[in-house]
């Protein structure tokens, strides 16, 4: 059964820092393109980043280029997303998800799991 479960999440105030870490169970880690996607209330579901199997390759949402970074360990089976310089409109509910596709990883369907989420508060 695969599981992918998020953590690190919290309240910050604006300018501040926050990592984020999902661990995965359950699948050949490796084999996966790893994603991060949020959701802020009243709205969709909006990709955040992605970073290839290797980590050779990563992806990012244009509101997050240059104060997001994603990264992996696939010797244990993690991906972070470290937050800098966050702003009150970064706040949502975050979700690490797993694909085994390398095409459209910016898009939610292309995605095989996703994790419960973690919440992410940014006061002004």
């Amino acid at each position: 059964q695969v599981q992918l479960v998020e953590s690190g999440g919290g309240l910050v105030q604006a300018g501040g820092s926050l990592r984020l870490s999902c661990a995965a169970s359950g699948l050949t880690f490796s084999n996966y393109y790893m994603g991060w996607f949020r959701q802020a209330p009243g709205k969709g579901r909006e990709f955040v980043a992605a970073i290839s199997w290797s980590g050779g390759s990563t992806y990012y949402a244009d509101s997050v280029k240059g104060r997001f970074t994603i990264s992996r360990d696939n010797a244990k089976s993690t991906v972070d997303l470290q937050m800098n310089s966050l702003k009150p409109e970064d706040t949502a509910v975050y979700y690490c998800a797993a694909t085994v596709a390398r095409l459209r990883v910016t898009t939610t369907a292309t995605y095989n799991y996703w994790g419960q989420g973690t919440q992410v508060t940014v006061s002004s």
